[in-house]
């Protein structure tokens, strides 16, 4: 599943491309598993918007809208009628997409093969399109007036309410800090790889992190999904960028996927485990 840097990076490359762009005509696939509002609504709040801007909240691509774009080709009849139903909503609306475990937000030209597993497509007064791509379609589609999410940003929270998220938690540590109501956006893989790097063991109790420890996983996640994004984040899986492009930061990983090799520190075979049934990989030695 794309973590935060992943999205980051994704989110970084829609923003250049394609604010102040106006959505023309929506298109979407068949399947009802990738809609969580319902087509109708989707396609009345995007059609006919300014895309103000594209940002990252969690693990959720955000296009903020703004009403009052001007189509470049005539409407259809039936489209006007469902863009007046968006007009008589807020001046302001978001598109909201997830993209689940293997799904992709890609600015195409308008020529360009239609994939296999394409269930959406916007089309844009640039003449450039964007498709949603999901084989295994777990990723979601949306709209919202005014969406959030709950939990701190890993990378804008201050270690003070960081070191307090933690108090009294009897989880182990590394689900802790996949819970997303507590930081948004960390996933298994840099989970991983911070408690690697902060020399803490997946499995102990969130409680039992002490003060001094705390901040140095602080330090840890702040390095290793700074470093991540970078590197235009992991291709460990169907991970690429807007652009079709993947990352490399999956060449610095330390633990993530590293079974039975040698810590790169230590040397000591890198231990798998699984906690609330996921995967968790660390070095025996160097994490306590």
């Amino acid at each position: 599943m794309p973590e935060l840097p992943e999205v980051e990076t994704i989110v970084r490359g829609l923003a250049s491309r394609v604010t102040g762009d106006v959505i023309e005509s929506v298109w979407l696939g068949s399947k009802p598993e990738p809609l969580k509002s319902a087509a109708s609504e989707i396609a009345a709040t995007l059609e006919s918007t300014r895309i103000a801007g594209v940002r990252r909240v969690g693990k959720h691509i955000v296009f903020d809208l703004e009403n009052g774009g001007r189509a470049s080709s005539p409407v259809p009849r039936k489209s006007r009628q469902t863009s007046s139903k968006a007009k008589a909503r807020s001046s302001t609306s978001q598109w909201i997409v997830h993209l689940g475990m293997t799904g992709r937000m890609l600015v195409c030209k308008p020529d360009q093969a239609i994939e296999k597993h394409t269930h959406a497509v916007v089309r844009l007064a640039s003449g450039r399109e964007l498709r949603f791509v999901d084989p295994r379609r777990f990723g979601r589609l949306s709209v919202a007036h005014g969406f959030d999410a709950t939990g701190f940003e890993p990378l804008e929270v201050k270690l003070d309410p960081f070191v307090e998220l933690f108090r009294g938690r009897k989880t182990p540590i590394k689900s802790a800090l996949l819970n997303q109501k507590l930081l948004r956006g960390v996933g298994n893989i840099y989970a991983d790889e911070s408690l690697f790097r902060a020399g803490i063991r997946p499995r102990r109790r969130a409680a039992s992190v002490t003060r001094k420890e705390l901040p140095l996983l602080y330090a840890a996640i702040q390095d290793v999904l700074n470093e991540a994004i970078k590197l235009g984040g992991s291709s460990v899986s169907d991970y690429v960028d807007s652009d079709g492009e993947e990352g490399f930061f999956q060449l610095e990983h330390r633990v993530y996927r590293r079974e039975g090799k040698p810590c790169l520190i230590c040397k000591t075979p890198i231990k798998r485990i699984v906690i609330a049934g996921r995967s968790s990989h660390y070095c025996p030695r160097c994490q306590k």
